[in-house]
């Protein structure tokens, strides 16, 4: 494929391209990152993640010249310190997602590699999308219950690697032959070391001590995280303050523990191995 040489990721797939990778499709891209599918000769394709920072500083661009970069002039050019601070993040993701290569229902690295503009990593690639293509396009509630209960053993198993994600949704959970995969572990943080900012949010599916405590969120941050997944997943609604109006829409043997699981105070939720449990069983109580 050919982009406009105005598009942030552009510079990206010309540099993969000279590498000798075949590139298929562009994914996605952020001020941060690229990713797209690829392929070294005689190899199957993968997942390609470029880290990088935008060189362009499209907002300074003559009327007549940005319809050419196709809205994506807000991307401004990264200083020098900027963009050391972004590669290293980069290479912080990369290691995380290696060390939880044996994870069970993460995505795993496969290979890695540094250039001189950026670094990169291959995952493999997953068919089924991700999950909130799965929500919008049917709701088989056995599958995706199950798709969960796969979601929250692999929170576990990064949690026992004293590994916490920290931005669990719908885009993060892939779907691969019917089962879920956790992916990007670009927010996570090792239990071992504080990392990030103290204060984020908000956004819909975070919880309330990121707005204190980001840097040293816990594995319970995941739980709620979850849980407002499930909610949105089994009500069609987010979880709102003061009360869950839907409750009912969700089976009895996994009600208590979301509820729980939304609790303000990290101690009061329950951990991610019994939400697994519950998601599982009422995956089979929707199923008989």
């Amino acid at each position: 494929m050919n982009l406009n040489p105005l598009h942030p990721a552009a510079g990206v797939l010309d540099q993969l391209r000279m590498d000798g990778w075949q590139v298929i499709d562009l994914l996605a891209f952020t001020r941060a990152s690229t990713l797209a599918t690829a392929r070294l000769p005689g190899q199957q394709p993968v997942v390609v993640k470029a880290g990088f920072g935008s060189n362009h500083v499209l907002a300074e661009l003559p009327a007549e010249q940005r319809p050419a970069a196709y809205g994506f002039y807000w991307y401004a050019q990264l200083s020098d310190p900027e963009r050391a601070l972004a590669r290293e993040d980069f290479r912080h993701e990369a290691d995380l997602t290696r060390a939880a290569a044996d994870a069970e229902h993460v995505v795993p690295l496969l290979d890695q590699g540094s250039g001189e503009q950026f670094d990169w990593y291959t995952m493999p690639l997953c068919d089924g999308g991700n999950f909130r293509t799965f929500m919008a396009s049917y709701k088989d509630t056995e599958e995706g219950l199950d798709i969960l209960a796969d979601v929250a053993e692999g929170l576990t198993s990064l949690h026992q690697r004293g590994i916490v994600h920290r931005d669990v949704y719908q885009e993060n959970i892939l779907i691969h032959q019917g089962r879920g995969l956790i992916t990007d572990l670009g927010a996570a943080r090792r239990l071992s070391a504080e990392r990030g900012p103290e204060h984020r949010g908000p956004e819909v599916h975070w919880p309330p001590e990121y707005i204190t405590g980001y840097h040293q969120a816990t594995a319970a941050a995941d739980v709620f995280s979850l849980a407002v997944l499930i909610y949105r997943y089994l009500c069609a609604d987010i979880p709102r303050l003061g009360g869950h109006a839907n409750l009912a829409l969700i089976p009895a043997v996994l009600r208590t523990l979301v509820v729980a699981a939304l609790a303000d105070q990290p101690g009061d939720r329950p951990a991610m191995g019994d939400l697994a449990t519950a998601l599982r069983t009422a995956a089979r109580t929707v199923r008989h």
